[in-house]
């Protein structure tokens, strides 16, 4: 049986800070999904048991071999499918024999089924290739489904996958679903996108705390963490009950203290007792007292501590939920216009042709197709980046457009100091009301933008954009769940849903369609030849 085991496995950042500690985990003949905020060390976890990375204590035990498919897939200019395959030489051989140069030991050795099994494993991919497309000509994706296809053709006992949904549309993404949902081998899957967790077998959450493993797909997943959940907020009712409990049994022990003393005062002041026996009562009290002060102190300590630590894990368990001021927007308003637009890079090979759209009102609307359709061309067209070849584009309400990068806010500037300088008509108390709704809070909002997270980046954006007074009546996003984690789609998804105004996506990620309403779609067609 083919298996991974880590045992008491743990790794520290080159500058010391720990960042996976005895971590004891095992897989089998199944597909395990990995998930975890970013930066817990997901990445790490796929390197050390591949051996890219040497662990600083336990161990990583392998029976059976390992393909890997990265997040990206770094190419030479001169290297082709074959050499992502690692048949060039196999190749080569076949290509001597058809010409007769082939040696005798070379022919007894030749893979005679070797282009066929290429061709298939390419097939099964969906990729339109052969061994010598250049991987420098591919996309993204398309490169993402070469990787695919050289897994298929490895048959390895253990998949590990990187992400590798990350850039892919609709199709590419249903050859990853389809490959995993017939895969009899082992597979450890680092994924964001909900729709492939549902595909998995297990679940295992990595936290700053250590692995957990959830028996199940994603759906069984959240449905243990609302249990989680639901227990956190028992356990903090339970501890907000017993903190007040001791502070009201701190109460009642000071003023019965407080009472005695001044008994005790009273009656030797009056010479009702000899002095030796009224030292002795005093003495007795006091220890009395102080002991049931620290009885009570220690009480209310503990509830307090159990009350935080509750107070700390829903905010880990519970997702965001956001407020925003209304756009004021009308159901008849026109957001949008595009009549008759033909464009691109080269007028003698428009990316869109004659294309006519239009919005209305609040309405949510996904752009989608395959890469190469022309959805960033669209996105470009409505920012004004890129004028057409012919046709016109109309935008008479307020819009703002979220990249992947970003880009609106300024890297070098804190996230406070954007959300002024984009509106400054707020002031301090607005500004800081505005970020606390996007889980910015106190400090946070000085942090650099530049050196935040991709989910911390795009909430920060939201934030600036949708949390001034008057948000823009149009919402235009590009990828917005690319490398993000879940709890960062799931502050996305919750301050989309807060918006009343209309939104344009582009987007692949089903899930998050649906979780934030989306009503129609525009379907893009790749240019004819």
């Amino acid at each position: 049986m083919s298996a991974i085991t880590l045992a008491n496995l743990s790794w520290s950042t080159p500058d010391g800070r720990p960042l996976l500690t005895n971590l004891n985990l095992s897989f089998g003949a199944e597909r395990a999904g990995v998930v975890g905020r970013n930066g817990v060390g997901k990445t790490t976890l796929l390197k050390l048991i591949i051996g890219e990375l040497a662990a600083a204590s336990g161990t990583v035990s392998i029976s059976g071999n390992l393909a890997i498919l990265r997040q990206s897939v770094q190419v030479g200019p001169d290297e082709t499918v074959a050499d992502l395959f690692g048949v060039r030489q196999a190749l080569a051989v076949l290509a001597r024999a058809e010409a007769g140069e082939a040696t005798a030991n070379q022919l007894a050795n030749a893979d005679w089924m070797l282009e066929i099994r290429m061709g298939e494993a390419l097939a099964r991919a969906g990729l339109d290739a052969d061994a010598e497309t250049s991987l420098a000509t591919l996309s993204g994706g398309q490169r993402t489904r070469a990787g695919l296809a050289a897994l298929i053709f490895a048959e390895p006992d253990f998949l590990i996958l990187d992400e590798p949904t990350n850039n892919l549309d609709r199709d590419g993404k249903q050859a990853v679903i389809d490959l995993l949902a017939d895969w009899r081998g082992g597979a450890i899957i680092v994924s964001h996108d909900r729709e492939l967790l549902e595909t998995v077998d297990a679940i295992v959450e990595i936290t700053s705390l250590g692995a957990t493993r959830y028996g199940g797909n994603w759906s069984r997943y959240r449905e243990r963490k609302s249990l989680e959940l639901a227990a956190t907020e028992h356990n903090l009712a339970d501890a907000e009950r017993r903190l007040t409990e001791a502070k009201q049994t701190a109460q009642v022990t000071a003023e019965r203290k407080t009472r005695k003393d001044i008994d005790g005062k009273r009656k030797a002041s009056r010479g009702d007792m000899p002095r030796i026996v009224a030292g002795g009562l005093k003495r007795r009290a006091e220890n009395t007292s102080g002991a049931n002060a620290r009885l009570a102190e220690r009480l209310r300590t503990q509830a307090t501590d159990d009350v935080l630590a509750a107070r700390e894990r829903i905010e880990i368990l519970q997702p965001l939920s956001v407020t925003l001021p209304s756009t004021g927007l009308p159901t008849t308003r026109v957001v949008l216009r595009i009549d008759g637009v033909t464009a691109g890079y080269h007028a003698e090979k428009p990316v869109l042709r004659d294309l006519s759209f239009e919005m209305t009102g609040p309405e949510r609307i996904a752009v989608t197709g395959p890469n190469g359709s022309g959805k960033t061309t669209l996105l470009s067209l409505i920012s004004g980046c890129l004028p057409p070849f012919s046709g016109t584009v109309r935008l008479p309400v307020k819009m703002a457009m979220l990249d992947q990068q970003v880009s609106m806010l300024n890297p070098a500037l804190s996230i406070r100091d954007n959300f002024r300088l984009l509106g400054p008509e707020a002031d301090e108390n607005e500004c800081r009301a505005a970020l606390a709704r996007f889980m910015f809070r106190a400090d946070a909002v000085h942090q650099i933008v530049g050196t935040l997270s991709g989910g911390q980046m795009l909430r920060a954006g939201l934030a600036c954009v949708l949390g001034c007074s008057q948000p823009p009546s149009l919402l235009v996003l590009d990828e917005p769940t690319n490398n993000l984690d879940m709890d960062s789609i799931g502050a996305v998804e919750a301050g989309l849903r807060a918006y009343d105004g209309a939104l344009l996506v582009v987007s692949h990620d089903e899930e998050f369609l649906k979780a934030v309403g989306v009503t129609r779609r525009l379907v893009l067609d790749p240019p004819s030849a």
